[in-house]
C-alpha cells in the first residue's frame, strides 16, 4: 500500500518562504494530476495549485498566484509548492493529493484519491 508523505511545514512571519515537499512511497509517479490543498480551522478544504502530466500544465487558486510555484520531480517521486511572500491567512494544514483520473478537476477535492497526511503553516504577522 503507497503513501503519499508531506514536509516542509513550520511557523514563519509574514513575508516568509517555505517549501514543502511530498513524497511518494509505493507508488510510481504517474499520476494524471497531482495537487496541493489546504484547509484552515473552520474552512473548507480548498486547491491552491496543481499540475497535470503531459500539456495539462499547471493551475492556481487566485490568491496564491505570483506567490506559490508548483513542481515535480517524477525521478525522485515527489510533488513540491515553494511558498513566498507567506500571509497570515496563509495558514492552514498543507495536503498533497493525487489522481490517476483524467477528468479529476484540480480545484475539487472529491476527485482526488490520494492524500497524504497534511503539514501544518502557521504565518504570524
Amino acid at each position: 500500500q503507497g503513501q503519499l508523505v508531506e514536509s516542509g511545514g513550520g511557523s514563519v512571519q509574514a513575508g516568509g518562504s517555505l517549501r514543502l515537499s511530498c513524497e511518494a512511497s509505493g507508488y510510481t509517479w504517474a499520476f494524471n494530476v497531482a495537487a496541493w490543498f489546504r484547509q484552515a480551522p473552520g474552512k473548507e478544504r480548498e486547491g491552491v495549485a496543481a499540475i497535470y502530466s503531459g500539456l495539462g500544465g499547471t493551475h492556481y487558486a487566485d490568491s496564491v498566484k505570483g506567490r506559490f510555484t508548483i513542481s515535480q520531480n517524477n525521478a525522485k517521486n515527489t510533488l513540491y509548492l515553494q511558498i513566498h511572500s507567506l500571509k497570515p491567512e496563509d495558514t492552514a494544514v498543507y495536503y498533497c493529493a493525487a489522481s490517476d483520473w483524467y477528468a479529476a478537476k484540480w480545484f475539487d477535492h472529491t476527485d482526488f484519491e490520494y492524500w497524504g497526511q497534511g503539514t501544518q503553516v502557521t504565518v504570524s504577522s
